[in-house]
């Protein structure tokens, strides 16, 4: 760490605020995120990438987040985003307006991350007195944590760090020290997963996903016929899982109870809870090797959509006879 006078902390852009020290206790800290280290283009990426995250995870919830700062403080959308990421419900008040609900809404809502995490909080760079008072740095730390446990294929931008400023009251007086907060650690090739064919398509030849989905809708259909099923939309119709469970029991060749999933989902969780169940089926039975995110097929992503089901159709078409469905990848 690096001492620097208190007169560079008060002398800088107006439209940041020096952090409140009027009333820092003796032996109190407070940390400073200068107006450089916010300006720095990879800690604006970083928070650009977890709010678009945060905002495509809670699209059905018509819930959207300007400012990770400002919007994430009391609780509500913490509680949110990690009921849809767990699956689970947490029993605490849905809205709370006073500071002291508030406060503890969120401890609430921390304890449960923590547990998913498996971290204590002592060994954690967030509290709840840190993320009530809306520390951007706190913050952070707490989103990636989860992004990295809920959605290890979120492209975090690597390497973020910032610059710090720590003022802390002693018996003599004011001291300040700079510091390095890391964000996101340095990442490698083997990290990221490699693109596939529909990386590819999406990418160079977008005019022909549309006859790749026909072709899948045509095989879906075969197969969904046998129950009765049809499919007129592959964006929209496989968001709840229920109709890919059902495809995935009549080409594996198994029944799934009823109690294993919800044949009419009435939530976000309990699209995310068949989607689930439907992916580690696949990956059991070695048909998807693709990282696939169930929230991207809940909201309705067509390239996850169709890697899922192009990997059943890849291994089942095989099977089909000389006048069934075509052979190939799709090109």
């Amino acid at each position: 760490m690096e001492s620097d006078p208190l007169y560079n902390l008060l002398h800088h852009p107006k439209e940041v605020e020096p952090p409140a020290i009027e009333d820092l206790p003796q032996g109190g800290k407070k940390k400073y995120l200068p107006p450089a280290s916010r300006k720095d283009p990879k800690f604006e990426e970083l928070q650009k990438v977890l709010t678009e995250w945060i905002n495509t995870t809670l699209l059905q919830e018509h819930i959207v987040v300007r400012s990770l700062e400002e919007d994430l403080f009391d609780g509500l959308i913490l509680h949110h985003l990690f009921q849809k990421l767990a699956s689970l419900r947490l029993e605490v008040e849905e809205i709370a307006l006073t500071a002291t609900s508030q406060r503890r809404k969120l401890a609430v809502v921390l304890e449960a991350a923590n547990q998913s995490l498996q971290v204590q909080e002592p060994q954690v760079p967030w509290s709840v007195e840190t993320i009530f008072n809306k520390d951007l740095l706190a913050t952070l730390h707490l989103l990636v944590a989860l992004a990295k446990h809920f959605r290890p294929s979120l492209p975090l931008p690597a390497n973020v760090q910032v610059e710090v400023i720590t003022i802390e009251s002693t018996k003599n007086g004011l001291k300040s020290e700079k510091s390095v907060e890391q964000l996101t650690t340095c990442s490698t090739d083997k990290d990221q997963p490699t693109e596939d064919v529909f990386d590819e398509l999406f990418k160079l030849a977008p005019e022909k996903v549309s006859a790749v989905k026909e072709v899948i809708v045509a095989f879906v259909n075969q197969k969904l016929d046998r129950l009765g099923l049809s499919v007129q939309s592959l964006d929209t119709q496989f968001a709840d899982g229920v109709f890919l469970l059902l495809l995935i029991g009549q080409l594996q060749g198994f029944f799934l109870h009823l109690k294993e999933f919800y044949l009419t989902p009435s939530s976000p969780a309990e699209m995310v809870h068949n989607v689930t169940l439907a992916l580690e089926l696949l990956k059991d039975d070695g048909l998807l090797n693709y990282p696939v995110n169930p929230e991207d097929i809940v909201n309705k992503d067509t390239k996850s959509t169709l890697r899922v089901l192009y990997s059943l159709f890849c291994r089942h078409k095989l099977r089909e006879s000389p006048d069934g469905m075509p052979h190939g990848d799709p090109k």
